[in-house]
């Protein structure tokens, strides 16, 4: 059958929303309301599976998930062409994910690096939750039977797994399916990976081999999409570099990974390639480099912030958004729960 084309993509609601988050992900939301029906979901239940001295508590978690929503909106998400809502408002992601953790392989799930990376040494103290976040995953994605989703690499193993959970529920279940009218045996579609580009990975300022991160101690390593534009030019001024003049051919990054993550972001903020950067700016030394990326960071990002700003200090504004997109998600979510409990066999209210 032929699925309608539908974007799903989420962001966890853990406080701190820096510059990689927005390069990585929210800079591609943004250009892909042009071409596609798109659904962007505050991923609250994910936020909770570690423990609250991750995710900070009720009160953090319910200020962060506006903050979320409002970071969308400030970059330029269109709530009302799109959909915009946090996953906690919609019972069928938890209604789903049962269904699919009987689905799901204990093996797949034993293959997840990424749980092994966030369990660390002391797994078997990790919650049950974090082992079955990729399994929640699948059911955020196939609950509005999104086609397609933005991954990183760090994502690409659970997208995998949603595709796996699919094919294994329609074969299941091919039968079934056909006897509700899906005559080729698909219900749920394998979602396919959305490229968008070439992904800009954004690296710590105060060390190029390391991810930009929330974790990271020094505030100083990355740029906080609230930072204004003082904070914002003070931290690029900081930014660790190296003695030598920047190269004018992009080859010459390879081994210095702090001159390339600037000229990385330098490149992705102005909409241009690393070597258009370097044709201008190779050969010179890092303080007049640094001035222009300053002059760029705080063009794209102050306006963003001042309206992250004005948006959280209305909190039933950004609550009206959350409350709207649910109400649309759940016109979605709730007819693929009708549908999916009759397939399975389960007697409902009709």
């Amino acid at each position: 059958m032929a699925f309608v084309e539908r974007v799903f993509s989420g962001v966890q609601p853990t406080g701190n929303l820096h510059l990689g988050n927005y390069l990585g992900a929210i800079v591609n939301f943004v250009k892909m309301q042009q071409t596609h029906n798109c659904i962007y979901c505050v991923v609250d239940m994910h936020a909770i599976t570690q423990g609250p001295e991750v995710w900070g508590g009720p009160a953090e978690l319910a200020r962060n998930t506006r903050e979320v929503t409002a970071a969308f909106i400030a970059s330029g998400i269109d709530p009302k062409k799109h959909i915009v809502f946090n996953q906690s408002q919609i019972a069928g992601h938890a209604e789903l994910t049962w269904i699919f953790n009987c689905i799901a392989r204990i093996g797949w799930l034993n293959r997840m690096t990424q749980f092994k990376e966030k369990a660390g040494k002391d797994r078997e103290n990790a919650s049950v939750g974090l082992y079955d976040y990729p399994v929640l995953m699948a059911a955020d994605i196939l609950l509005y039977r999104a086609t397609h989703v933005p991954v990183g690499e760090d994502q690409k193993q659970h997208l995998e797994l949603s595709r796996d959970i699919a094919q294994k529920f329609n074969n299941d279940f091919g039968d079934s399916i056909r006897g509700h009218g899906f005559a080729d045996g698909l219900y749920f579609p394998q979602p396919e990976p959305l490229i968008t580009g070439p992904a800009t990975r954004v690296m710590s300022l105060r060390d190029g081999t390391k991810k930009m991160s929330k974790s990271e101690a020094s505030d100083n390593s990355r740029i906080n999409l609230t930072d204004d534009a003082d904070t914002i030019a003070q931290k690029i001024r900081k930014a660790k570099t190296d003695p030598e003049p920047l190269p004018s051919e992009e080859k010459g990054l390879e081994t210095r990974p702090e001159a390339d993550n600037l000229v990385g972001i330098y490149a992705a903020l102005a909409g241009v390639t690393k070597q258009d950067v370097l044709k201008e700016f190779g050969g010179g030394q890092f303080s007049n480099f640094k001035n222009a990326l300053v002059e760029v960071c705080v063009a794209k990002l102050a306006p963003i912030a001042a309206e992250m700003k004005r948006l959280v200090a209305d909190p039933g504004y950004v609550d009206s958004v959350l409350v709207d997109g649910a109400n649309r998600a759940r016109g979605i979510a709730d007819e693929t729960m009708r549908m999916t409990k009759d397939i399975v066999g389960f007697i409902r209210q009709r």
